[in-house]
């Protein structure tokens, strides 16, 4: 364990509760939390890989919270878990034999088309129009989440927005969205986590401060959006959207 001063412990703590307030609900936290990391001179693979140790704590907190409010389908995340997990796992051993910047483009294009059709579509998501799903539509979903858990492993950012988006689409409102996509996005977090543990990639001194930061924040952060209701997370949702795309496109550029 590395020795941290109290400035470092601080930028962590501050970092972390920053993040999972916002991860807690749409995701989009690593926006705060990895380039936080990477501040304090960590090599890319190990801000990656501690980021994840940190943001596994931080959604259980709100996974725990959504579940608590009863805002979650068991009956169909169930099902689904499991695929995120092993998506993640292929998905965090792959990006070490090949570059995740190979998707950039695909990401930004994705994106753009959430961004767009979220903003267009003013009451998407309003009310629950849920009514289950065929066995046709089951597979694609199911097929969905698997490559989004496994993007989750692979690259990461805006996992959090593309499982709410896809839940979204199915009939579920914002705060079910939410809830749902959380719980799968804790089930591919600790997966890509256990698969950098493997490897000794993480880094305790830095991601276990951060990460008990990231159970206040989404202690906090969960049960404020359940209270403020969908209008909040829709706002909120489009917000970090728009971040993530600008982000990428920075990428791109490489101008940051």
């Amino acid at each position: 364990m590395e020795d941290l001063n109290l400035y470092t412990l601080g930028f962590l703590v501050l970092a972390g509760f920053l993040a999972a307030f916002i991860d807690s609900v749409v995701g989009g936290g690593g926006l705060i939390s990895f380039p936080a990391l990477l501040f304090l001179g960590l090599p890319p693979s190990t801000a990656i890989a501690t980021n994840k140790l940190a943001g596994s704590m931080g959604s259980l907190t709100s996974t725990i919270s959504f579940i608590k409010s009863g805002k979650v389908n068991f009956s169909l995340v169930s099902k689904l878990f499991p695929l995120t997990v092993i998506g993640s796992l292929l998905g965090a051993y792959v990006v070490r034999h090949v570059s995740s910047g190979v998707l950039k483009p695909l990401v930004l294009v994705l994106l753009i088309a959430v961004a767009i059709y979220t903003i267009v579509k003013k009451d998407w998501g309003k009310d629950a129009k849920y009514k289950g799903m065929n066995l046709q539509r089951g597979i694609i979903f199911a097929v969905v989440v698997f490559t989004i858990g496994f993007y989750d492993g692979f690259f990461g950012a805006g996992t959090g927005s593309f499982l709410l988006f896809s839940f979204l689409i199915i009939g579920f409102d914002f705060i079910q969205s939410a809830g749902n996509a959380k719980v799968l996005n804790f089930g591919s977090n600790i997966a890509a986590l256990i698969m950098f543990l493997y490897f000794d990639m993480v880094n305790f001194s830095y991601g276990i401060p951060m990460g008990i930061a990231m159970i206040l924040g989404a202690l906090v952060g969960s049960n404020f959006a359940i209270k403020q209701g969908v209008s909040y997370v829709r706002i909120l949702f489009i917000v970090v959207t728009l971040f993530l795309i600008g982000k990428n496109i920075l990428d791109y550029l490489h101008l940051i």
